[in-house]
């Protein structure tokens, strides 16, 4: 059982604003408040869109209707709203809040722009006008294909103001998953960019853009923002510069939405065939994305947010949205986190007074080998917390942030939820102790277990993590395919989500992801998770990064095979692969040591940086890997196939 090594002090505890809310509904304990939130799921949403104050354009008569099933809640029935008038609009009323920075954008080489909520609230309202001149209606699609860049940021929240709905793209994607968001969601309309800097390189995106219209048929325009002020190819009868959108007057009033139309889609890869293209509502997204960063990571008024992410991830978003709706200032990064200097994130966070800083278990990982050194050149004073997701924590690397970047003294908020979630599903809230690698609650609202193979509660074990009950900001199912939605999540116990990650929780209240369900091994009858015997491996000084995989064994079922990047200064050697498999054998005993272990120069990664396992596994046994319009680092997979022939 792990134990905790992170304590909450009385004063956190007593000025965090999920206490103050708790307190001012009669609770004094966190469990109790949780308890109370999944006991009676329409009581706690409506006292979280209270406490976010949203403002409605037309009030909801009822929280929660049912009629349709638990898979397709209705909430917030009857009511009209806005989620840009509630990210932005709504502030200009409170001048102290309507001349903070709601934007600080910084390039690739260093410069800086800054725009107060007054300012960014001007420009959407041009740009908003500026979409409809171009015949953009409610309910018109709109694909963004951008770095990230202020302009990004303007568009999503002018689509939204009006309407539209957006459908973002990783700004490193290729032609071909850009055409399968385009065609899937039918765009009208694409917003893109010349290009933009990544590590000193110029990344050309209107070609890409260019490539990516020649496979579908339903865009009428590409507008064109010049971050580079480059020469690119030109369509005279199609595309538009940016600037156009900003000769406009301006469009003041948001449009009122009805609670559940959509204002985004943002697709997610499976395992196999096309990407499925989550819908967030202006009512969902804004009070769980709202509430997830207020307060379950304690975002408010005069808190700088930076995350480390990009618009086509479900982070991006959050980092837009949870910022504004809380009052909060974001922090927008162009490049990439190590460059030009291996201390480029950490002289961010002292430049900006970043108070919460949000990256993933790679990255950090990536940042390790440079040592503290890097770290110990910067005041990181101004942060109160460190936040992470998008994959499971190994020791090594989170100890390292907690002791050589937090002191000790800053919580790691891990966050678990997804791009179907709209926000998180377990999380560590800083009014409980945090262990290392895991997670110390569900969020409020969310009625998270653990179900075994029988579909009851389990402790000590490893099972499916599920949710009961439906909550606000879920996905309303997949955009035009439902049954699609319903077999992927509610296909193995009646009116249960079951999410895909594989999960232990002790009798004290603590999760560990263990990995996806579909990555758990059963060697000799023991089921056992990948990042158990990654984490092993990544202790050892040789190693970087690991994944491992099970395959078919004739004699165990199933066995590990294990691939491992090493550290600089040391060599690929039959011994090295020798001892760390007897690492792993001393460990875990011999029964569940790996197979094989092989040595690659790099993992295939999707663009949140998360170990695709599953394409190791394809590419190990020479079958299908699935849908790869995730995958960011497509060279990797030659190595792999050069290594199985």
């Amino acid at each position: 059982m792990t134990k905790p090594v992170w304590f909450p002090t009385e004063e956190m505890i007593q000025s965090s604003r999920l206490f103050r809310l708790m307190k001012d509904l009669g609770f004094e304990d966190y469990n109790s408040f949780y308890q109370a939130s999944i006991r009676d799921i329409q009581w706690f949403w409506k006292e979280a869109e209270k406490a976010m104050a949203i403002e409605w354009s037309e009030p909801y008569h009822q929280v929660l209707n049912l009629s349709k099933g638990v898979k397709w809640p209705d909430w917030y029935v009857g009511g009209k709203l806005n989620i840009t008038h509630n990210s932005l609009h709504k502030w200009l009323g409170d001048e102290e809040t309507a001349d903070r920075l709601a934007l600080i954008w910084e390039r690739e080489d260093g410069k800086v722009e800054k725009y107060t909520y007054r300012e960014l609230a001007k420009w959407v309202d041009r740009v908003a006008n500026g979409l409809k001149k171009q015949g953009v209606q409610q309910g018109d699609r709109i694909a963004i294909y951008l770095p990230m860049i202020p302009e990004t940021v303007c568009a999503v929240l002018a689509i939204a103001k009006i309407g539209a709905i957006f459908v973002p793209s990783y700004s490193g994607f290729g032609a071909d998953p850009v055409a399968a968001r385009i065609d899937g969601a039918k765009a009208k309309i694409v917003i893109t960019a010349d290009g933009f800097l990544r590590k000193g390189r110029v990344i050309e995106m209107k070609e890409e853009a260019d490539k990516a219209l020649g496979l579908v048929d339903c865009v009428e325009k590409v507008i064109v923002v010049r971050r580079l002020g480059r020469e690119i190819p030109w369509n005279e009868t199609r595309d538009l510069e940016w600037s156009q959108l900003e000769l406009e007057d301006s469009m003041t009033e948001c449009e009122a939405m009805d609670s559940s139309d959509p204002f985004m889609i943002l697709y997610t890869s499976g395992t196999t065939g096309r990407p499925k293209g989550t819908v967030h509502t202006h009512a969902g997204f804004t009070v769980k994305g709202g509430f997830d960063s207020g307060y379950g990571m304690n975002i408010g008024k005069g808190d700088v947010h930076f995350w480390v992410t990009d618009m086509g991830w479900i982070m991006g978003p959050f980092l837009v949205f949870g910022s504004l709706l809380n009052g909060a200032t974001m922090v927008v990064y162009e490049g990439a986190p190590d460059f030009p200097a291996n201390n480029r994130l950490w002289k961010l966070v002292e430049d900006n007074r970043v108070t919460l800083l949000g990256i993933s278990p790679t990255l950090i990982r990536s940042l390790m080998p440079h040592g503290d050194g890097p770290v110990k050149k910067h005041d990181l004073s101004s942060l109160k917390s460190i936040a992470s997701t998008g994959e499971p924590w190994n020791p090594a690397p989170w100890n390292w942030l907690y002791e050589k970047v937090g002191k000790g003294r800053l919580p790691i908020l891990n966050v678990s939820g997804g791009t179907e979630i709209g926000g998180g599903i377990l999380t560590n809230t800083i009014l409980r102790p945090i262990t290392p690698t895991g997670f110390n609650t569900p969020l409020p609202g969310m009625d998270a277990e653990v179900f075994d193979q029988n579909g009851s509660p389990v402790r000590e074990a490893v099972g499916e993590l599920v949710i009961r009950q439906p909550w606000v900001g879920m996905t309303n199912g997949f955009w035009e395919d439902s049954e699609r939605y319903e077999n992927t999540y509610y296909h193995v116990w009646e009116n249960t989500w079951v999410h895909g990650d594989a999960v232990t929780r002790d009798e004290n209240g603590f999760w560990t992801i263990v990995g996806r369900s579909d990555d758990i091994f059963n060697i000799a009858g023991k089921r056992i998770g990948p990042a158990e015997i990654e984490s092993i491996l990544i202790s050892h000084p040789a190693v970087r990064e690991s994944a491992a995989v099970g395959v078919p064994d004739d004699i165990k079922g199933e066995a590990a095979i294990c691939f491992t990047v090493l550290n600089d200064g040391f060599n690929s050697t039959e011994a090295l692969a020798l001892e760390l498999n007897q690492l792993v054998s001393e460990r875990l005993g011999k029964s569940l040591a790996p197979r094989e272990i092989h040595f690659v120069s790099d993992l295939p990664k999707t663009r949140s940086a998360k170990v695709m396992r599953r394409v190791i596994r394809a590419l190990y046994l020479g079958t299908d890997p699935g849908d790869l319009s995730s995958l960011d680092n497509p060279l990797s997979m030659e190595e792999f196939k050069k290594l199985m022939l």
